[in-house]
C-alpha cells in the first residue's frame, strides 16, 4: 500500500493486466513478438517497449518489482489479446487449459499479489463454461476474459450463452477485452487514403477496437441476454469504450418500445457493467463516466505492460474525489465484485 496525501494508505487492485506464455507467443502472440522485434530494429518504440515480451512472460520477480515500484498491491491477470478466440476448437481448448494452469500456479505462488481471469475456448461454448468452472474451483479464479468476437461471431449469439449462464451461476464477471474488428470491417471502415500502418493503428487501439467493444456490449444488451441472465456482470476497460458519452443518446433513440427489453439500455449499462481505466488517464473522460454510471461501477486498472502502472497510480491520486470514493475505485468495488 502507498500513502495518500492525508497520510492514510490506499490499497490498489488493477484489473486489466496482461500476461503471456511461451506457447501463446509461438501461436496467437507470434505477430506481437514480430512487431516488438521490428519496432526495436527500427528504433520505433513509442507504443511498444523493448522489454514488452519479457514483461508479459514474467509471473514472478520482474512483475512484482514493477508493481512495488508503482504502489500496486494486486493484479488480476488475463491472457494477452488476441487470446484464444480466433483459434479452431481443438487448438483453443488446449491453449486455454495450458494457459490457465500456468496462471493458476502463479496465483498459488503469489496469492497476495495475483488473481486470475480465465482464458476460455469460446469456439466450444459448453467446454468453455466447464473450463470457467474448473478454474474458479481449482484455482480460485475471479472470472474470465473474452477478447471480443470469435471469428466474427459475438456474444449476442445464443451459441455462446452457456458461458454467460455459467458465469452468472458462479457469480463471476466476464471481462470483455477489445480485439480488432473482422477483416471485412477493417477494409470497409478503416482502410482509406493513408498508409497501411495508419489503417492498422486506426482499426486497433487508435479507435476501432474501442468502438468494436462498445458495439459488442450493445449487441449483448439488445439480444436480451441480461434479461435472461439478470445477475450477469461484464467488465469493460478504457473508461467505457465511448459508451458513457453515448448513453443518453442510446436511451433516447433505442427506447424499450423499440427494443422490447425489460429495461432501458442505460439501466443495463449502469447495473450489469463495470468500467476500468486501462490506460485512459484522462480526467474529463473519467468525470463523464462518473456522472453517467456512478462511483460504484468504476474500478482501477493500468493496462500493464502497455501503459505505465506508475502513471495510472498518479492519475488515481489526483482525481477530484473524496477519500471514500477513491478507496471504492482503488480496491473496494473490485473486492466486492470479485469477492477478494
Amino acid at each position: 500500500m502507498s500513502q495518500l496525501g492525508n497520510g492514510k494508505t490506499l490499497r490498489t487492485i488493477t484489473l486489466e493486466e496482461h500476461f503471456a506464455t511461451p506457447a501463446f507467443m509461438e501461436g496467437p502472440g507470434r505477430e506481437l513478438g514480430e512487431r516488438v522485434r521490428a519496432a526495436h530494429a527500427q528504433s520505433q518504440m513509442a507504443l511498444i517497449t523493448p522489454h514488452l515480451v519479457d514483461q508479459l512472460l514474467d509471473l514472478d520477480d520482474l512483475r512484482i518489482a514493477d508493481m512495488d515500484a508503482a504502489g500496486i498491491d494486486l493484479q488480476v491477470l488475463s491472457l494477452n489479446s488476441p487470446g484464444v478466440e480466433q483459434l479452431d476448437t481443438i487448438a483453443a481448448e488446449a491453449l486455454a487449459r495450458q494457459t490457465n494452469d500456468c496462471l493458476g500456479e502463479a496465483v498459488r505462488r503469489h496469492p497476495n499479489r495475483f488473481a486470475g481471469f480465465a482464458a476460455l475456448p469460446t469456439a466450444a461454448p459448453v467446454i468453455a463454461a466447464g473450463e470457467l468452472e474448473r478454474t474458479v474451483r481449482d484455482y480460485g479464479f475471479k472470472g474470465a476474459v473474452i477478447n471480443g468476437h470469435s471469428r466474427g461471431r459475438y456474444l449476442d449469439d445464443p451459441l455462446f450463452w452457456p458461458i454467460l449462464e455459467r458465469a452468472e451461476a458462479l457469480q463471476v464477471p466476464i471481462y470483455l477485452h477489445p480485439t480488432p474488428p473482422p477483416q471485412p470491417v477493417i477494409q470497409a471502415s478503416y482502410a482509406g487514403n493513408f498508409a497501411p500502418e495508419v489503417t492498422a493503428q486506426l482499426a486497433a487501439s487508435g479507435w476501432g477496437w474501442h468502438i468494436e467493444t462498445a458495439i459488442h456490449v450493445l449487441r449483448i444488451i439488445l439480444s436480451g441476454a441480461f434479461d435472461r441472465y439478470p445477475n450477469l456482470q461484464l467488465v469493460i476497460g478504457h473508461l467505457g469504450e465511448a459508451l458513457p458519452f453515448m448513453l443518453p443518446r442510446l436511451d433516447h433513440n433505442l427506447p424499450t418500445q423499440l427494443t422490447k427489453l425489460e429495461r432501458p439500455i442505460g439501466a443495463y449499462l449502469r447495473e450489469n457493467l463495470y468500467y476500468t481505466f486501462s490506460g485512459f488517464n484522462y480526467t474529463p473522460n473519467f468525470l463523464d463516466l462518473l456522472f453517467q454510471v456512478g462511483v460504484e461501477r468504476i474500478m482501477f486498472s493500468a493496462d500493464y505492460p502497455y501503459s505505465s502502472m506508475l502513471a495510472a497510480r498518479n492519475f488515481l491520486e489526483q482525481l477530484p474525489l473524496s477519500p471514500a470514493d477513491k478507496n471504492r475505485i482503488a480496491h473496494g468495488n473490485a473486492e466486492r465484485l470479485l469477492r477478494l
